[in-house]
């Protein structure tokens, strides 16, 4: 992994921090490590730290992930407060969100598909990756017409490509375009953009910290703390682990998960290590008790951040 002393912008005061892993597989080292400087970001203002499992997409939960990453965790020294909050568990939360969105009158359905998505924004002048507003300028009979043929329909909030900023600790102050993205699937389940936002709030989340694979996912998600009323949490997005081909980790490469770095013969507590290593925390071998990582953590990045 690559070294460097993590940089980040002067801390939020006594912020609430989480870690939320979906249980699709085992962690990996990229997993790992975002976890451990989450929760040293927490620990070390004497903020709590929470965990939720983001399990929305049941296609894709495997049994028994959960548990594992939860051993994973611990074994590598992160403890959490309060009981875990589960997105399987909060349905009738999520469609609460999506009334106060209706209410405004940000809602909308979707019968379009991926495909007709793609035509749409292949034509000239539409902008690169964006939803072009297909179903939103659709007729009251248009509307019926498809309610009546039994399409089933994706929910989208009318964002009329809204600019919103936020600040990040990591890459500064950023801006974003929001489209109509979706809050529910055609099957009714709470999108992603939706579920989180409604989950921080709910959970008191005073900082998200994260892979920076997520950094274009704020502006939507900050669009959703606005309107549907939420305070604005600090962010901070980290730079992907990547081997030295350049490529993410992966849950799919068992070498690069705590099981796989044990069948090398590298136990937890080393790969606790390199993972602060990588970040410029400690030496090579460095072996640092949870009190000590946070004393040193507090003195490099939090008391004299660059």
């Amino acid at each position: 992994m690559p070294r460097g002393l993590l940089q980040l912008a002067a801390p939020p005061a006594n912020a609430h921090g989480r870690f939320a892993p979906s249980p699709t597989g085992t962690l990996h080292l990229g997993n790992l490590r975002t976890a451990l400087v989450a929760w040293c970001c927490a620990r070390s203002q004497g903020a709590e730290f929470s965990l939720r499992i983001e399990d929305l997409d049941r296609d894709r939960v495997r049994p028994g992930s959960e548990a594992k990453q939860l051993a994973d965790l611990e074994a590598i020294g992160i403890d959490w407060d309060g009981p875990i909050l589960r997105q399987s568990e909060r349905t009738t939360v999520y469609e609460g969100a999506i009334e106060v969105l209706r209410d405004q009158g940000l809602v909308y359905e979707c019968w379009c598909t991926r495909s007709e998505i793609r035509d749409a924004a292949s034509a000239p002048h539409a902008a690169a990756g964006t939803y072009p507003g297909t179903c939103r300028r659709l007729s009251s009979r248009e509307i019926a017409e498809r309610r009546q043929a039994g399409r089933p329909a994706a929910l989208r909030v009318s964002a009329e490509a809204a600019e919103v900023e936020f600040f990040d600790r990591v890459h500064g102050a950023t801006a974003g375009t929001v489209d109509d993205f979706v809050i529910a699937r055609r099957d009714g389940t709470a999108s992603y953009n939706l579920a989180v936002t409604v989950d921080d709030a709910a959970q008191r989340i005073g900082e998200i910290v994260r892979g920076d694979d997520l950094l274009d996912a704020t502006p939507a998600q900050r669009w959703l703390q606005q309107k549907l009323g939420y305070d604005e949490p600090t962010y901070t997005h980290l730079p992907l682990v990547r081997d030295a081909d350049g490529k993410r980790s992966s849950k799919r490469d068992a070498s690069t998960t705590l099981d796989g770095q044990s069948a090398l013969g590298i136990p937890p507590d080393r790969v606790r290590t390199s993972l602060l290593a990588s970040l410029g925390l400690c030496d090579d071998g460095e072996q640092l008790s949870s009190a000590a990582l946070l004393s040193r953590f507090r003195s490099i990045v939090v008391e004299s951040p660059e």
